[in-house]
């Protein structure tokens, strides 16, 4: 009689928790006008630009991790425990946290420095930039559900010639290989609203349209996304405290992949689980 994973729990260990959902992508009106921009500031965020759902397959990718890096697919797994459980104080934040997310991108990448520029802790609902939230909905961040990436190509350079104002030191480094990458961790296992990302190699540059974003003083550029059934989605199932994605927004070097589309995502066996938490820590990573 052949085994089933009902009665052989290495076997159902080994089955992948693939998941058929749902993707947002930008509604492109077709006329050629620029999407809306993103408004991030004075406690809330405001996102009206209009999208679409469509139809995928998540491929559930555990146990398969090393098949998968930054510079061959724009993303990359890799385990590392944190000193830092709960990510509460901030001040705890931008000092312990910061300094293990500089040394695991450094040991990761090779570059010679990481210079953080914002981060992001995530425990709301997932329709929370929606939602009045007592008009202050960044104190209630929740998972982002549209396909995106946080900087265009030009994008990457605003945030640069933003985080090194002097034109001088900004114009040396631009000069040399940089790129974008953010540090995603759970911060409880994730259940509901996991994380999918893009292999780069499926997603060419034309589906790819540069949308403006205002947080604070900064007038920044993201990339939204034209829908193409041929992208290929990916997530590790279960992600721990312990996993760390790291998703790469930018890449100088025109070789490899320069950028990873990412969207948090319904699975509909958790949907009634509770709000999902997690920290990202975005990064620019100079050579």
């Amino acid at each position: 009689m052949e085994e089933t994973s009902a009665h052989n729990p290495s076997l159902e260990l080994k089955q992948k928790h693939n998941v058929a959902t749902t993707l947002n992508y930008w509604d492109d009106p077709g006329d050629g006008s620029c999407p809306p921009p993103i408004f991030i500031g004075r406690g809330r965020v405001t996102n009206k630009r209009p999208h679409r759902p469509h139809g995928f397959v998540v491929m559930d990718i555990a146990g398969e991790e090393d098949k998968y890096s930054l510079d061959t697919h724009g993303f990359q797994y890799c385990r590392h425990e944190s000193s830092e459980k709960e990510f509460i104080d901030e001040e705890a934040i931008r000092s312990v946290y910061y300094e293990e997310c500089r040394n695991l991108l450094k040991d990761i990448t090779g570059a010679s420095h990481i210079h953080i520029f914002n981060h992001k802790v995530r425990r709301g609902p997932t329709q929370w930039h929606h939602l009045g939230l007592q008009g202050n909905n960044l104190a209630n961040r929740g998972p982002v559900t549209r396909t995106h990436v946080d900087q265009s190509y030009a994008g990457a350079e605003l945030r640069l010639r933003w985080e090194f104002p002097d034109p001088k030191e900004a114009d040396e480094l631009l000069g040399r290989r940089y790129q974008i990458i953010n540090i995603w961790r759970p911060i409880e296992t994730i259940l509901k609203d996991p994380i999918a990302v893009a292999d780069a190699n499926s997603v060419p540059d034309s589906d790819l349209v540069a949308a403006p974003m205002v947080e604070e003083d900064f007038n920044g550029e993201s990339w939204v996304v034209r829908h193409n059934p041929d992208h290929r989605w990916h997530f590790k199932y279960r992600m721990t405290s312990e996993d760390v994605l790291l998703i790469k927004c930018f890449d100088s070097d025109r070789s490899l992949a320069r950028r990873a589309l990412h969207s948090a995502f319904e699975d509909p066996a958790y949907r009634e689980e509770r709000s999902r938490q997690s920290i990202e820590v975005r990064c620019l990573v100079l050579y």
